[in-house]
């Protein structure tokens, strides 16, 4: 008989402690227990991960709901397609500004009257000023409803605005008038600070920001004065403005316009165009005269330094009798060029090593260039009217690169109009805007003020003008500007009585640039005018997108 212990055919192995296999045969109930367990085990774990399951659902769609209903999505502004605000019996001038004062991220318009009063509730007897005063004006760039408005003591000479930008003032706007030197703020019209102008001093724009001369930790400002016999310069704490140091006076004949500019080597540079051409004044020699000492924290520049005038210090920059505009032409290498329109001539300066790019011949510049991008090199081009004679302008798009022409065409030069404007694209190119009139669509040899009209150039329709015939009154001053960043490019027109300062009927309006797009002329210029239908052509215009 086989023993009990023994191991048979029928019963599975059964391994002890020692790793010996036994016959030891486990029952039909352990086993039983053994498989409850396990699928005990594993429903437990099921339920687990469906309950797991569940709870990411239910936070995930917490987190949509908040965002969907009870964190409200940011809502973009909803702006008329063109506005118009009409004062009566009002004086305007020469300023027009854009910036977000209303912190929609919609450019709002800052602009000047003089007047008794700009509403009911804002009148000059309510402040304690004389009848009329000065109004600072910032109406909404969305629908034109007045954000704020601030009274001042007449008379007014100039202002200026965006002076908070990379810096760590509390104000944007400063403003020359009567005696005083008033900082605003472009949000609420606040007077943060309010002086007297320093003494014997009638200064121009533009104010420039200068580096942290009082150490207060707010950039600083200076502002440069001219007559027939000497240029003054005095600095001003962009925190207080209570002027810093004494007066620097510069004996040179009068300067006619004045830049800041900073070299490769970061020196600050007060840039002077004079009769006899454009010169540059070190900022560390300026500070120094102002102030001993507070010229250490600025930095010297020894390449321009080497030919500076010993006894002035003034370092040529170029030489010419008739140098007539200084502006700033784009960025290259984190330095712009310099532009210079001459009595004969345009010329280009390197901002790098100040040499001279190109040069090309004129007769007689009758606006303030412009700039914008006629082809997609990425260089700035320069738009040029130039008389030449009759009544008549050449309008000239000079290649920023080589200064060769680009496009031209010849316009009658009708009294005030404006200087050239553009808008870039997101097509990198920019869209050009000029006025004047078409020599075949007026009779007379003579334009006149109702003669003039505004044009739009397509740079890859060239041969084609977009002819908007809306007519407007005496322009004070025209912007065409991007209200938001990457869109809604618009026209802002402040028109007036023809002399400045005069008073009569002031109109500040802003059209969408797209809206005279259907009603407008198609005019051919040119050699064959292009083989694109009219309608084509509109519906280039109609699908354009604008950039910054």
């Amino acid at each position: 008989m086989e023993t009990a212990g023994a191991a048979t055919e029928g019963d599975p192995l059964k391994r002890g402690e020692d790793g010996v296999e036994t016959g030891t045969t486990p029952s039909a109930t352990e086993l039983k227990k053994k498989s409850c367990k396990e699928v005990l085990g594993f429903a437990k774990l099921t339920h687990w991960r469906t309950a797991v399951f569940f709870l990411s659902l239910f936070l995930c769609l917490t987190i949509v709901f908040a965002f969907s209903f009870i964190i409200p999505c940011p809502v973009r502004p909803q702006y008329l397609v063109s506005w118009n605000r009409t004062f009566s019996e009002a004086a305007t001038y020469d300023f027009l500004a854009t910036e977000d004062a209303s912190r929609d991220k919609v450019m709002d318009v800052l602009f000047i009257l003089r007047n008794t009063e700009a509403s009911p509730n804002k009148t000059c007897a309510g402040a304690g000023l004389p009848s009329p005063c000065v109004f600072v004006l910032a109406v909404d760039g969305t629908d034109g409803a007045t954000l704020w408005e601030r009274p001042l003591e007449p008379e007014f000479h100039w202002a200026q605005c965006g002076l908070d930008r990379d810096t760590s003032r509390t104000w944007d706007c400063l403003l020359s008038h009567s005696d005083q030197l008033t900082a605003i703020d472009k949000y609420t019209g606040e007077v943060r600070w309010q002086q007297h102008q320093p003494s014997g001093l009638h200064s121009t724009v533009p104010v420039l920001s200068v580096p942290d001369l009082d150490e207060d930790k707010v950039i600083d400002v200076a502002l440069v004065a001219s007559d027939n016999t000497q240029t003054q310069v005095v600095f001003l704490s962009g925190k207080t403005g209570v002027q810093i140091g004494s007066t620097v006076v510069l004996d040179s004949p009068e300067t006619a316009n004045h830049l800041l500019y900073c070299t490769t080597e970061g020196s600050h540079y007060v840039l002077l165009q004079k009769d006899t051409g454009l010169y540059g004044w070190a900022l560390w020699r300026i500070a120094a005269k102002a102030k001993a000492g507070m010229e250490k924290g600025l930095k010297k520049d020894k390449h321009w330094e080497k030919n500076a005038n010993p006894t002035s210090g003034l370092v040529p920059i170029y030489e010419s009798d008739s140098v007539r505009q200084v502006l700033k032409a784009g960025e290259t290498d984190d330095l712009p060029n310099l532009l210079l329109v001459t009595g004969k001539e345009v010329a280009l300066i390197s901002g790098k090593n100040l040499q001279l790019l190109w040069r090309f011949n004129i007769s007689s510049v009758l606006s303030e260039p412009s700039f914008g991008h006629f082809n997609k090199d990425g260089v700035l081009d320069v738009v040029v009217e130039d008389d030449i004679g009759n009544y008549t302008k050449r309008v000239i798009i000079l290649d920023g690169q080589s200064g060769g022409v680009l496009w031209e065409v010849n316009l009658l030069a009708t009294p005030n109009s404006p200087r050239p404007a553009s808008i870039y694209t997101t097509n990198s190119f920019s869209i050009f805007v000029f006025w004047g009139m078409m020599p075949s669509e007026t009779n007379s040899s003579v334009p006149l003020i109702s003669d003039r009209r505004s044009y739009m150039l397509h740079p890859l329709y060239s041969k084609v003008l977009l002819e908007s015939t809306s007519s407007v009154d005496h322009i004070v001053t025209f912007k065409a500007t991007l209200l938001e960043h990457g869109r809604h490019a618009a026209y802002i027109l402040l028109t007036g009585p023809g002399k400045e300062g005069s008073e009569g009927t002031v109109v500040l309006s802003k059209r969408k640039m797209k809206q005279d797009v259907s009603h407008s002329n198609v005019l051919r210029i040119g050699t064959g005018g292009g083989s694109e239908t009219n309608d084509n052509i509109k519906e280039a215009f109609s699908r354009l997108r604008f950039s910054d």
